[in-house]
């Protein structure tokens, strides 16, 4: 039995955010032997993440490699169960829904994965990989699928007589277009981006983050963000969250984060950004000491403690909320930048030399 796409109703409480994520978490455990399979321990991939998303928002998630912010897009699309903690989608709960629920609410939240090779079944034509959401969902368009589908393409810059071609025919960027059609198939409200371009060249990555832009404005989308590049970041989203070994660090406006970084790792990262000209911008490389913990073996307290050079002994037993006592920027920091009061019970200077070392940013 197939549906046709009904149009969606408007919304009651546009105020109500479209997502909200309440402590999420995901452990992963590690085991040894086949037949008794004991547990070793837990990594900790993402630890206790919380943020809210309004509608036709774009939220940038940003860190290092391995930081926990593919794994967190993952659970926010379904494809991973959380270990712990509440997700809830327009007012619908996600965590321990039932299938028939996921399913339906699928249409709703759709992704686009960093790959567009490995995304893609080289043994489908471009035409039934981007109808396969209808199929799957049971839905007829009123205009028939093919038809449906070569407008889908158009809409990503692509001709409709590309239809009845194979993937191994166009490039990388074609390739992250047609994902981006199979994405926005059915009209979904949210798309988890996992960073789109960063397998793209440098030339064909602005395109993308425009054509994702031009559809936002056309669907009223919502989008998660998930990006190492921080340039590519500031130009689309509008709020940033940081992760680091798996919590956010900071959260602000894209504006208030790139002008004024509160926590230490954010500093950092946005001085291993690369400029044209950085001693013309008065901004120097801050080198952090050593690498960052496994996620095996979390360190008690702040996270970052190990690397920061304002670390105190309250870092290293307590581990700081994400708070502020401004609503749009927060920070998880017992001494954020920026705040001379916590600066000078800490006898800490503005001045203060960073550690040497490397910042690695994957």
């Amino acid at each position: 039995m197939t549906h046709t796409l009904p149009e969606r109703p408007a919304t009651a409480d546009e105020a109500q955010p479209l997502l909200a994520v309440e402590g999420l978490t995901k452990h992963f455990p590690v085991t040894s032997g086949v037949l008794l399979r004991r547990t070793l321990g837990q990594v900790k991939a993402v630890n206790g993440v919380s943020f809210s998303l309004r509608r036709g928002e774009t939220l940038g998630l940003v860190g290092e490699t391995g930081c926990g912010k593919s794994t967190t897009g993952r659970m926010l699309a379904g494809f991973l169960p959380p270990t712990a903690g509440r997700m809830s989608f327009a007012g619908s709960e996600l965590t321990g829904a039932s299938q028939r629920d996921r399913r339906r609410l699928s249409r709703d939240i759709q992704m686009v994965f960093q790959d567009p090779y490995s995304s893609l079944n080289p043994r489908h034509t471009v035409g039934s990989i981007i109808a396969a959401p209808f199929r799957y969902q049971r839905i007829s368009p009123p205009d028939g699928i093919k038809a449906t589908v070569q407008r889908l393409l158009e809409q990503v810059g692509l001709s409709p007589e590309h239809y009845n071609r194979y993937p191994h025919e166009f490039s990388g960027g074609q390739r992250q277009r047609i994902c981006i059609a199979r994405a926005i198939a059915l009209q979904p409200q949210l798309i988890i981006a996992d960073e789109p371009v960063s397998a793209l060249d440098v030339s064909i990555q602005a395109q993308i983050v425009n054509l994702l832009d031009d559809l936002k404005a056309e669907h009223g989308l919502t989008y998660v963000f998930i990006a190492h590049d921080l340039a590519v970041v500031r130009h689309i989203a509008d709020r940033v969250a940081v992760m680091y070994l798996g919590r956010i660090v900071e959260l602000a406006s894209s504006d208030l984060l790139y002008s004024n970084p509160r926590h230490p790792y954010t500093t950092a990262l946005l001085s291993a950004a690369p400029i044209p000209d950085p001693k013309a911008a008065g901004r120097s490389r801050i080198r952090l000491q050593g690498e960052a913990p496994s996620p095996l073996n979390v360190p008690p307290g702040c996270p970052f403690q190990t690397r920061c050079w304002k670390a105190q002994d309250i870092c290293r037993s307590t581990e700081p909320p994400l708070a502020g006592s401004d609503p749009a920027h927060m920070v998880a920091c017992h001494f954020p930048e920026g705040d001379a009061k916590a600066a000078s019970e800490s006898g800490i200077t503005a001045d203060q030399p960073h550690a040497a070392g490397e910042l690695a940013l994957g």
